[in-house]
């Protein structure tokens, strides 16, 4: 008869290996859920669009201060907004642009000449939507002469405008 000794091993057996694996997948499951890049992301964009309306809206301001009080190309009729971009057609609801502001003028404002260079660099555009024609982001200028600026393209459910 063979007596068979069992040295000492060290080592993992496979079912604890497989707990192990099991463990970390479920813990790298409930990790991605809480953080939700997809959100976070819209959230990023939102960031961008509101520091986009802030500058156009500063631009706008800082030219009126510059030209005697007038703002360029802002239309005065309340309750209308125009979609800033340099497309000559196209920018109104009823059209291709779904936007908070009620688009109703279907030529794009084209702030392009009365802002750049001395007063930001180049228009701003949405940040996953927006193009030079159309930026997706509008401008109206109420009967009292304040103006606002805000997003078509807003994430999440959110309303991003800013009056002045």
């Amino acid at each position: 008869m063979k007596t068979y000794y069992c040295k000492n091993q060290k080592g993992f057996t496979l079912l604890e290996i497989l707990l192990v694996i099991a463990l970390i997948a479920i813990l790298a499951g409930i990790v991605i859920v809480a953080i939700n890049p997809v959100k976070q992301l819209a959230e990023g964009r939102n960031t961008q669009r509101r520091a986009d309306i802030n500058t156009i809206l500063n631009a706008v301001y800082q030219y009126s201060i510059n030209n005697a009080g007038n703002i360029p190309g802002v239309d005065a009729v309340t309750g209308t907004s125009q979609v800033v971009g340099t497309s000559a057609t196209g920018c109104d609801t009823a059209t291709t642009i779904t936007c908070a502001g009620a688009t109703t003028v279907v030529a794009c404002l084209d702030l392009t000449a009365a802002l750049t260079p001395d007063y930001i660099v180049a228009v701003p555009k949405d940040p996953s939507t927006g193009t030079a024609t159309k930026s997706f982001y509008y401008i109206n200028k109420d009967a009292n002469n304040r103006i606002t600026v805000g997003s078509c393209s807003a994430e999440n459910s959110a309303t991003i405008s800013v009056t002045r």
